[in-house]
Order: structure tokens, then C-alpha cells, then sequence
């Protein structure tokens, strides 16, 4: 058979389409059609080494598929470079997804990668429905063996399986659909808002059966995991939406996908500082993982929110206290700088703060240390006035910050947002939200009494520790030596802002973070390797500010 003819289905399931490998036709049930009688194995080729070569991926491909299509599991799985994960994914695909007809038409390969596309006819009772998509697969050298292998990861053979464990099924949804809506009763997709895809599959896997609906026939991504929410591939038949009320807010919400785009990676979230109400969330990518609420990532000088609150709260300072702001400062046997080894002379902590002077925060610990709390108080200040280190209820996946105690020179580490200190951009959010409100609520994305599920508190910063921290925020957003000031010009005031920027080991520039309120709306943003907080991040979050 002339190479790119296609192949009938002649009793079985699967057929290969001959591609760009240059396979030949294969019908992948009942053997090879043409010159050869059974698929060919490169398992008695001798051992060797180096790159494979460009006709062991052709044959490790080949080999693999046709195991795959003819429903041969164990086979499969020899075939690639972990079989005690591929053998039972393979066998778990064919008893799950319910697929009775397919082609596989394989492209031509760049270098080790082949790319293929399966076509397929999916039945489950009596309703069918097509369904297509493409993989890859990339092939290996066995290291024990010298034999090229198939690389196996779960998305060769569907691209978004993307953990051990998970499969394909087709059934009867295990929950109904939910039509979420946002704060106004506006429809809320994925096609239209991607980045809420992993927060529409949440809120479906926890809430579907309290909206009201009913079930339908579908293709969906199980996860196998009580924490990574299903994912719908095809809908073979419709079931009845309920519908469920999210606080998002569609048009913060259409400002904030257009805002991260501008980014290779990026993400931001966007909190009513008066109720806590979560009104927007992007990423860019955007992926099933959603890092704008379960990134764990150093905030860099945001943090001097928290540092600044701390250092009001134990008597170190008022906005207006004269504090040293030297370009450096030994530290904990460590020595810490300033951006550009930039120095403030009889400074203010106002000016400290809208500067982003490191020096001036870490100098506090020695004050702190006479007090014996120098490692203590920042966590302490974090969890008990901005909720940071306590557990939040979102109502869906969401990391809490962490604020942990620290030693050595981690201590003044922290004070500038580094060292073990994590947060998302919903965290960092929400400092500016608890400046604005004058304490710490909570964000949530739908009602808590939907699930009943409890709320972390804090105790109000006092007006005094709450002005305070306003006018510092409000400085660094509105003096023209402000680091946040061009990114905030032309918002509405009451507004405030802090940057930073984190550095990350074995990435050449740092994130840019960026928070900052403006009205009844706060929000963060974090550009991985976006460098000066007001250059990447700034932006992001002033585009946000302005649809709120």
C-alpha cells in the first residue's frame, strides 16, 4: 500500500492513517494491511547508544500506536520508558472513554516529537458524537536497555492529562452543569473568559449539586484527585444547568484576560476591599493551573505592607518618624541594598516606604531583637491583622500565604518580601484591600453560606495603623519620587499603591509585583522576570483599577 492511502476499518476500533512518519497504512486492530503481517519491534535490535536516530523514532512511534489502537495495554506500556504508569493509563483509556471508532493520522516528526491526531467516534448507550484532537509523543533512549522508547507522560495520549492518575471518562456527568453568572447576572464561560476555566470546573465539582441541575452524557478529564477539579472534554448529551452566583465582576474581569496578555506570564486578581468580594482573575497562559490564586511565590516588596504595619504596631515608628535609609546594611551577617545603591538622607518613613528603601525595614530588627521578637513579629503581624498564614475558604482552590517564623539572616530577608515568605496575587491583593478597609475580610468568589464554610479573621488595624499605612501607600502612588506614581496616575482617588520586585534563583530578572487600590476595588499582579514592579506589574494592575 502507496504511503499517505488511508485504511477502511475493517472490524476493529482503531485505524492509522498513513502520515508524514512514512508508516505505510495500518489498520491498528487486526495487524498491518500490505507487505508486512504483524507490527514490527525494535526489542531484538542490539543495545546502542547515543541520539536516536531518525528511523528508531519512526519505528518506536509506529510500534507504540499500533500496541495503543489494538487495545493492547501491557504491550503498550513496554513500549515506552515507564511501564508501570503507561500500561495501566493505556488500559484505562480504553475502558473509560468509550470510544468506538478512531484514526490516528501521525505528522511528521521534528526530530524525536511526533505529532498525531485521533479522530473519533465516541458511544455511550445510544448517543454518539465525533470527537477529535492531537498529541505527541517524543521518543527516547532507553537508558538500561539502549532501545528508543516512547517518553511516557500521561499526554501522549490526550494533552490534558496532565497527572498520574487521571484518565478519560464517559458516562453520566458525575455532577450537573452550572451556569456561574457574575455579580450581575452576566453569563460567565471559558470561551469568553479563559483564564476562569479551572474556577468554572471547581465550582461545577463543588457546587453543581446545590444549583439545581441535572445531569448530562459527557467526555470528561478525570483527575483522580479530590483537590484537582474534572475537566469536561465533550458533551455527548446536554443536562440541565443550575445556576450559581460568583462575586466576579464581567467587566474588571474582561480587563483583567486583556491586561495579562500583554505578558508571556502574568497574573492578577481583584478584591472589593469593603465585603472581601473577589471581582477578577487572569492568568496568562492561561491553564488548568490557576497561579493568580495557587502561586506560592516570594511577593518581594510588597511585603513592606506587612513591615510597615509591624513596625507601627510595636512603637519603631510613625509615617512621619526620621528613619537611616543607608544605600546598604550588614544584616544577620549578610549585607542588603538598596535599588542602585540609591541612599535617603534624614528621611521620613513615608519617604522610606514610596522609595522602597530596603535598608530602612531591615534596620528595624535590631529594635525588634532587644524585644526578643525580631523572627516572630512580622508572622505575627501577617496572620493576625492581614489573615496571611491562616487558612482561606475561597470557595475554591486557593493557596494560603505563608509568613513563617525565620532565623539568621532570613529574618531580614523576609522584611523585604524574600526569603521563605509566599504569596499569590490574590494574597498580596489583599493587603491592599485590608489597608483600604482598614482590616483584614476574607476574599471569596461565591456566598459562604452556599456550603457554610468558615471565614479567617483578623483583628482591624487600629485608625492610627490604618492612616498610616494609607498615607504611606498613597505616597508611593501619588509623589512624583513614587515608585507606583506612574502607574497610577489618572486613577480615582481615595488610592494607594506599593511595588516590588522578588528575585528568584537562576532567573536572570526579577518578578514584578505590583498592588494598589483605587475606590472600592484592590488588586496584584505578579510578571514572572518582568523586573521593576511599576515597569510590568504596574500596568496590569492600573488597567484592572480603571474597569472597577
Amino acid at each position: 500500500m502507496r504511503s499517505g492511502a488511508k485504511v477502511a476499518i475493517v472490524g476493529g476500533v482503531f485505524v492509522v492513517v498513513a502520515g508524514g512518519v512514512g508508516y505505510g497504512g495500518y489498520n491498528l486492530w487486526n495487524g498491518v494491511m500490505g507487505a508486512e503481517k504483524s507490527p514490527r519491534s525494535n526489542s531484538a535490535e542490539a543495545p546502542r547508544t547515543g541520539p536516536v536516530t531518525d528511523e528508531e523514532v519512526t519505528t518506536a512511534a509506529r510500534d507504540f500506536l499500533t500496541a495503543w489502537a489494538a487495545g493492547e495495554p501491557e504491550k503498550a506500556g513496554q513500549l515506552t520508558n515507564d511501564p508501570v504508569a503507561a500500561g495501566p493509563a493505556v488500559a484505562a483509556y480504553h475502558d473509560g472513554a468509550r470510544i468506538t471508532k478512531a484514526v490516528i493520522t501521525p505528522g511528521t516528526p521534528a526530530g524525536t516529537t511526533v505529532p498525531f491526531t485521533v479522530n473519533a467516534t465516541i458511544t455511550y448507550e445510544d448517543v454518539s458524537k465525533p470527537w477529535s484532537y492531537t498529541s505527541r509523543l517524543t521518543v527516547v533512549r532507553g537508558q538500561a536497555t539502549g532501545r528508543a522508547l516512547v517518553k511516557w507522560a500521561p499526554s501522549v495520549l490526550h494533552p490534558k492529562l496532565l497527572t498520574t492518575g487521571a484518565t478519560l471518562r464517559t458516562g453520566v456527568a458525575k455532577t450537573a452543569p452550572v451556569k456561574a453568572v457574575d455579580r450581575n447576572g452576566a453569563e460567565l464561560t471559558a470561551a469568553k473568559y479563559p483564564s476562569l476555566r479551572p474556577v468554572l470546573d471547581t465550582l461545577r465539582q463543588r457546587y453543581g449539586a446545590k444549583a439545581g441541575g441535572e445531569s448530562g452524557i459527557e467526555t470528561w478529564i478525570d483527575s483522580g484527585s479530590a483537590s484537582v477539579p474534572d475537566s469536561t472534554l465533550l458533551v455527548l448529551s446536554k443536562g440541565k444547568p443550575g445556576r450559581l452566583k460568583t462575586t466576579i465582576d464581567a467587566d474588571v474581569q474582561a480587563a483583567a484576560e486583556k491586561a495579562v496578555k500583554a505578558y508571556g506570564n502574568a497574573s492578577v486578581a481583584a478584591i472589593e476591599p469593603s465585603t472581601g468580594a473577589i471581582r477578577a482573575v487572569a492568568n496568562s497562559p492561561a491553564t488548568e493551573f490557576n497561579v493568580a490564586f495557587q502561586g506560592a511565590q516570594a511577593p518581594g516588596s510588597t511585603m513592606k505592607i506587612v513591615t510597615a504595619a509591624m513596625m507601627l504596631q510595636n512603637g519603631l515608628a510613625t509615617p512621619d518618624t526620621k528613619v537611616e535609609c543607608p544605600s546598604e546594611v550588614l544584616s544577620r551577617g549578610r549585607t542588603f541594598q538598596n535599588l542602585d545603591r540609591f541612599s535617603i538622607t534624614d528621611g521620613t518613613l513615608t519617604q522610606a516606604f514610596r522609595r522602597s528603601c530596603n535598608t530602612a525595614f531591615i534596620k528595624a530588627i535590631s529594635t525588634l531583637s532587644d524585644k526578643g521578637i525580631a523572627d516572630t513579629a512580622l508572622g505575627d503581624t501577617a496572620r493576625d491583622s492581614f489573615g496571611i498564614g491562616q487558612v482561606w475558604q475561597v470557595g475554591v482552590t486557593a493557596a494560603d500565604g505563608s509568613v513563617p517564623e525565620s532565623a539568621g539572616s532570613e529574618t531580614p530577608a523576609s522584611y523585604i518580601g524574600q526569603g521563605r515568605i509566599t504569596m499569590s496575587a490574590l494574597n498580596v491583593a489583599s493587603l491592599s484591600a485590608t489597608v483600604k478597609n482598614g482590616g483584614f475580610l476574607q476574599p471569596y468568589l461565591v456566598a459562604r453560606d452556599l456550603d457554610d464554610r468558615e471565614f479567617a479573621t483578623a483583628e482591624p488595624l487600629s485608625a492610627e495603623v490604618a492612616r498610616g499605612l494609607r498615607t504611606m501607600m498613597n505616597a508611593a502612588a501619588t509623589a512624583p519620587d513614587g515608585t507606583a506614581v506612574r502607574a497610577m496616575s489618572g486613577l480615582a482617588s481615595p488610592k494607594g499603591a506599593k511595588t516590588g520586585s522578588a528575585e528568584v534563583d537562576n532567573q536572570e530578572d526579577s518578578n514584578s509585583w505590583f498592588t494598589g487600590y483605587s475606590g472600592d476595588l484592590a488588586a496584584a499582579a505578579v510578571v514572572q522576570s518582568g523586573g521593576h514592579g511599576g515597569d510590568s506589574a504596574g500596568p496590569v494592575v492600573a488597567k484592572v483599577l480603571r474597569a472597577g
